[in-house]
């Protein structure tokens, strides 16, 4: 399982736009394949970095997961959206893996 981590910078004069985008792939994104964990917009300290984090099976479902998603009505809406209102500033996707858990967990008893 790897997880997506996707850093915005965002332009703070139009964080509600921001949000709108980030309800709309709340939608979208669990179907077309990806586990949402969630989009989150900046609310103290950086008014500008805000995230998007999901997990998906491998690198291989991924590339399935974002065909599934440019295909999908809603996907290609709000990619539009972000393009017009130009709200992203920047976008950066970092892929990460789990490599501990919290302590007990997944321990034998």
């Amino acid at each position: 399982m790897l997880t997506c981590v996707i850093r915005y910078q965002i332009d703070p004069t139009k964080k509600a736009l921001f949000e709108e985008y980030a309800r709309n792939w709340g939608q979208a994104i669990p179907r077309c394949g990806a586990d949402l964990i969630g989009y989150f917009a900046p609310h103290e300290g950086s008014a500008t970095l805000a995230y998007g984090i999901y997990n998906i099976r491998s690198l291989a479902a991924y590339e399935e997961y974002r065909a599934r998603l440019a295909a999908d009505p809603l996907g290609r809406e709000n990619y539009e959206f972000a393009q017009q209102e130009k709200f992203l500033l920047r976008e950066d996707r970092t892929f990460l893996k789990l490599v501990s858990t919290p302590h007990g967990m997944g321990e034998h008893q």
